[in-house]
């Protein structure tokens, strides 16, 4: 009898998922039944905008964290498809970083091409997975809105491929029930031009911090203050950016820092990460981690030890990210079709997922953990018929890519690389970042005059 597969999400892993399989049927190889469940309306999982913020229209969490004027924080040179490239979708080298529609575009090509979109079951949350010893199944429920019907099936495997970056993780601090302005998680934020002219205080010192408070900027802040709980950001920034240590209080207009400062704030952004969180999953087969390179509890990053019959996908803090999700998918379609095997007992997976463990201890510079990532995912495509790419390539463009960001955090963008899958140069875009304010395809397509800016 046909194995069933059952795989939670639509986004960027679940899509990887999805093709990794059908790349193997095009081999001529049977495979297994695929259902993939996605709560949205639409694929593309994070990349697939929406001006919603709270609650969607089916009362479900939204799960977008993307915002207007989104683009690229990294290189698109370090998570291009090994199977399928920039140039090969838009039929052109295009400039090294691109805005989220461009991104999506790109994710949807490889996906449409490969015709999997007949596997998907949209606007199906799904609410409930357990799994039976005595059956060996999984019986996962879920709630179709289209028809408003929820109900149940049986499948050998289950994937879940929700990812960890839609669930925000929002601290309190003294004052916040009486602050007079906007309090907001990086989730909810979706236009930069709702904090033209005010003064913006941004907790937090990572991604989020820097690429929020970079868009606020662009588009007409009058302040930012950025507070940071261990150390700070450090980057050249504007001349109306400053960075404090981490916040105490606000009263109804005014921020109080741990230096002894305050000031007058109009708005507060909470830029404090987010929560691995999987409520539809029983207690045993549930992952509880907070986010770093290697969560535990996972064979090879994505087998969950104590049955490895179910896969999480993506779970890893990420310096890599469409490639590492690619990795990870070729890798658990293998274990599930025995082209892989698996150890014999759950002590030797753990041995394993100890050992990466205790390196990643170890690890102190950004340089280290990418290249700890990169080592990681060269070991699970050297394992399968993923093709390969030049891992070290990309680990080198990450070093520039600091570089460029530590020279001046808002010109970054202006370099271009060359692709480590074709080898071709990416052009310049046709204007500067910070001067870039439409960030719709059709803009960002638009043929450049300028020379490419290489580090």
């Amino acid at each position: 009898m046909t194995a069933r597969i059952a795989i939670i999400g639509a986004g960027p892993s679940g899509l990887a998922q999805l093709r990794a399989f059908q790349s193997m049927q095009e081999k001529g190889e049977d495979i297994p039944e695929l259902v993939c469940f996605e709560k949205q309306e639409d694929w593309g999982g994070l990349w697939n905008y929406t001006w919603r913020t709270g609650l969607d229209k089916n009362g479900e969490p939204v799960h977008c964290s993307m915002y207007r004027y989104l683009w690229s924080n990294g290189p698109k040179e370090c998570l291009e498809f090994a199977d399928y490239s920039f140039d090969e979708h838009f039929g052109k080298p295009i400039a090294s970083y691109p805005p989220r529609e461009v991104l999506w575009d790109y994710i949807k090509g490889r996906v449409e091409k490969a015709g999997v979109r007949k596997y998907i079951r949209f606007n199906t949350p799904v609410r409930h997975v357990e799994f039976s010893d005595e059956s060996q199944l999984f019986t996962v429920t879920v709630h179709d809105h289209n028809t408003d019907n929820v109900y149940s099936e049986e499948f050998d495997y289950v994937i879940c491929a929700s990812g960890h970056f839609s669930t925000p993780n929002v601290p309190e601090f003294e004052g916040f029930s009486k602050f007079g302005g906007r309090i907001l998680h990086a989730h909810d934020f979706r236009d930069a031009l709702e904090f033209k002219d005010k003064t913006v205080l941004i907790i937090g010192s990572s991604y989020s911090a820097e690429d929020i408070g970079s868009q606020c900027y662009k588009y007409g802040a009058k302040r930012l203050i950025n507070c940071y709980r261990t150390a700070p950001m450090g980057y050249k920034w504007p001349d109306n950016w400053d960075e404090k240590p981490n916040l105490i209080k606000v009263d109804t207009d005014k921020a109080y820092f741990q230096d002894g400062t305050s000031e007058q704030v109009d708005a507060i952004i909470l830029c404090t990460g987010y929560l691995h969180h999987f409520p539809f999953m029983e207690e045993s087969l549930r992952l509880k981690t907070d986010n770093r390179l290697w969560p535990l509890n996972l064979y090879k990053g994505v087998a969950w030890e104590a049955n490895p019959k179910l896969f999480y996908l993506g779970m890893q803090d990420q310096w890599y990210t469409f490639n590492m999700f690619d990795a990870q998918a070729w890798y658990v379609r293998d274990l599930i079709v025995g082209k892989i095997p698996l150890p014999a007992t759950t002590e030797e997976m753990t041995a394993d997922s100890m050992a990466w463990r205790e390196r990643e201890l170890t690890l102190e510079t950004a340089e280290e953990m990418y290249t700890y990532q990169g080592d990681y995912i060269l070991e699970l495509i050297e394992a399968t018929d993923y093709p390969t790419f030049d891992v070290a390539g990309v680990n080198k463009t990450f070093l520039e890519w600091k570089h460029h960001k530590k020279e001046n955090i808002m010109t970054f963008r202006d370099y271009s690389f060359r692709s480590l899958m074709t080898g071709s140069m990416s052009p310049a875009h046709h204007t500067p970042w910070i001067d870039a304010l439409d960030d719709s395809l059709e803009a960002y397509l638009a043929e450049s005059s300028e020379v490419p800016k290489v580090g």
